[in-house]
């Protein structure tokens, strides 16, 4: 009995060694592969954790420093997070924070360098077509009309198309394109939530371009 139970394993075993002969390579580079790819995906969530906390702290600093009007201290922090952090949320975000703090202290073309780098790369399509809309304003205070168009062009996320428009209509106002003005204004005034107190502001300049929505439009 014993005998024939060896004979058995052994018909086992040498089947398994030819299995393995001629799947082995195979089933190894298969275990690799997916360890490897398990590895780097842990890798990458670790990483990815690491640097959004260490992002954040350093947004933390920006926004203590604009608050108290430091604003030599934001444009320093701001640097160092887009360096150090460009693909997390922070820097888009941080990006918009310090602009305003720069605006505000009169440094107009440290905040649209700064609102620039925002529109070109921040990670989020909603903070690229906010740093766009403010990057215009300041274009169309330097009298600069084509380059905040193209500005206003680029800024593409859903839900800003109202405000978009309303400011393309500014910069064609500006322009002495009454005509171009007043449709970009009534798209906006259309496309603008009736809820909200800006569309006023969007209908008086409708109104001093002789083209007031109809008091039945207001109503809705």
């Amino acid at each position: 009995m014993a005998t024939q139970l060896d004979l058995q394993e052994q018909e086992q075993l040498d089947e398994l060694k030819a299995f393995w002969n001629k799947y082995g390579n195979l089933i190894t580079w298969v275990l690799v592969l997916a360890l490897g790819a398990y590895a780097a995906w842990t890798g990458w969530n670790y990483w990815q954790r690491n640097q959004g906390t260490k992002a954040a702290a350093m947004f933390d600093a920006l926004d203590s420093a604009a608050r108290s009007g430091d604003a030599a201290r934001v444009t320093q922090v701001f640097g160092d997070l887009k360096s150090n952090y460009p693909r997390t949320a922070y820097a888009g975000q941080g990006g918009l924070l310090a602009a305003q703090a720069q605006y505000g202290k009169g440094q107009a073309d440290e905040a649209a360098a700064t609102l620039g780098w925002v529109a070109d790369n921040a990670s989020e399509d909603e903070y690229r077509t906010v740093a766009r809309l403010r990057l215009a304003g300041i274009l169309l205070d330097k009298k600069q009309y084509d380059d905040a168009l193209r500005q206003l062009d680029g800024a593409k996320a859903a839900g800003f198309e109202a405000l978009v428009a309303d400011r393309r209509g500014d910069v064609l106002m500006a322009q002495g394109k009454k005509d171009e003005a007043k449709a970009a204004y009534q798209t906006a005034w259309k496309d603008m939530d009736s809820k909200l107190e800006y569309r006023q502001l969007v209908e008086a300049k409708l109104t001093a371009l002789g083209a007031a929505p109809a008091a039945s439009e207001v109503a809705k």
